[in-house]
């Protein structure tokens, strides 16, 4: 009942304003997000590293309207990607990107600014062997989303793409992109979508994850499992055994922070585990919608207000 008012506060300039003026906010925040600077985002991923970790980096921002901002978050991947090459980190890392973020919005070629802004990161990305993945927003950006995801596959063809099981287009899309070479994080969804595009109720939304781990799994592409559901797991972990898939084949992904036990564990047993970390000042949309996904987490945060504040 809590998830819509959630991810209506997401949105909320006002509401942001209240959380952030809380004193106990950032150190609670910290749970999720790496820091606010790159060198915060480099110390975390080097410690998640020792424990047999990998990573993908999210420099936290969205909905951009102004073509500077976009150009600046182009600037904060590059000097991370730079960052982590010379601490020897970048080499199979990779930096999740929102579309959003690098000008899919602007007022005048979106599109087209956002593709030129993706391809310097992928350059950026290519050059310290690292690799990016194009994150996923709501459902109205998911067509613009795989049309540029496309158009750098030309260049960069080992580009990600995410699918969010909620929707009911993705059993389709995952068919699309099950292809040879081509890398799916298969997701839940964080959104809130209209009953005509997206399941509601969380029973179909798992059924749906299922059938398109099935989908992607029987496929010659390679699947990203990012789910915290130990019933999803296990099933991913028997769709990948059916499929005879090694351990460089496919991988799980975790958020930072959540069930960091469990990511240990999964890496532990020689499976491929990869924690989505996101850091930068923009964390209040995420912060959000992490709330909104679990309970648990909403909970959390409640009582560090509670002994913090």
């Amino acid at each position: 009942m809590l998830r819509a008012p959630l991810l209506a506060a997401a949105r909320s300039r006002r509401m942001r304003k209240l959380v952030e003026v809380v004193p106990a906010t950032r150190s609670v925040v910290s749970r999720f997000v790496a820091g606010s600077k790159t060198s915060d985002a480099a110390r975390v991923v080097r410690e998640l590293a020792d424990d047999g970790l990998r990573v993908t980096l999210d420099h936290l921002g969205e909905d951009t309207t102004d073509a500077e901002q976009a150009a600046t978050t182009v600037r904060a991947y590059e000097e991370l990607l730079s960052a982590l090459a010379a601490d020897g980190l970048a080499f199979g890392a990779d930096v999740s990107v929102k579309l959003s973020a690098v000008g899919q919005f602007l007022p005048v070629d979106g599109e087209k600014v956002a593709l030129e802004n993706a391809r310097k990161i992928c350059a950026a990305a290519e050059a310290v062997g690292a690799t990016v993945t194009l994150d996923m927003e709501d459902h109205t950006t998911t067509d613009s989303t795989l049309g540029i995801l496309r158009e750098l596959r030309t260049e960069y063809p080992w580009v990600g793409a995410v699918l969010q099981a909620y929707l009911r287009r993705t059993e389709q899309d995952c068919r699309d992109l099950a292809g040879a070479g081509s890398r799916v994080r298969l997701c839940k969804g964080a959104y809130a979508e209209p009953e005509e595009v997206a399941f509601q109720d969380k029973s179909e939304v798992d059924k749906s994850y299922v059938r398109c781990l099935k989908i992607l799994m029987r496929g010659k592409g390679y699947p990203m499992v990012a789910s915290h559901d130990p019933r999803m797991i296990a099933i991913a972990e028997k769709l990948a055994m059916d499929a005879d898939r090694k351990a460089d084949d496919h991988e799980f992904q975790m958020l930072y922070g959540i069930r960091p036990e469990e990511q240990r564990r999964i890496a532990g047993d020689g499976k491929t585990m990869r924690v989505y970390v996101p850091y930068g000042d923009e964390w209040y949309g995420y912060f959000m919608r992490r709330l909104a996904e679990r309970p648990a987490n909403l909970a959390f945060f409640l009582r560090g207000l509670a002994t913090r504040g």
